[in-house]
């Protein structure tokens, strides 16, 4: 399946964000792309989805938020189509959403993918990693090792919910 960038659709204050959408028939989408398209009107109508927003610009909002602060924007890397961008102990950091045979999962190194839970949608995988990190966090305790712990607590709305 190929994926392109639609122009924004000018309905409301959606002009600012971008719509994804899939190369091919515009009458009958495949049931892939039907669950992708599905996927992502979920995400838009969550109010932390941002659309097509730069490094420097989530670095900015994210600037002044508190630790697990975090918004969801189109990736700019070609080969994602979202990221996440979360206030973390060291500053705002950037984490890429994979799609790949109908499901989310976040990006990771070769051998810890096969590992990392997959999810119907975004909405979902963002539900999953915020409930495990409200189930976890018992404090701001540092890691020893120098890694810094990405813990989302809080979305970033485009505007008030």
């Amino acid at each position: 399946m190929t994926l392109r960038c639609l122009e924004p659709s000018g309905n409301g204050g959606e002009g600012t964000r971008s719509q994804w959408g899939t190369a091919g028939s515009a009458e009958e989408p495949s049931p892939e792309a039907a669950h992708l398209a599905k996927a992502l009107r979920e995400l838009g109508q969550t109010g932390w989805y941002w659309g097509s927003m730069t490094v420097n610009e989530a670095k900015e909002k994210l600037k002044e938020a508190p630790e697990g602060t975090f918004l969801i924007r189109d990736s700019s890397h070609s080969d994602y189509l979202l990221t996440i961008s979360v206030k973390t102990s060291a500053g705002p950091t950037n984490l890429r959403i994979e799609y790949q045979d109908g499901k989310f999962r976040l990006d990771s190194i070769i051998c810890v993918k096969s590992k990392l839970k997959q999810f119907d949608s975004v909405v979902h995988l963002i539900d999953y990693y915020v409930q495990m990190c409200k189930d976890k966090r018992t404090g701001p305790e540092a890691p020893r090792n120098g890694t810094v712990h990405l813990y989302l607590t809080k979305p970033l709305y485009t505007s008030a919910p």
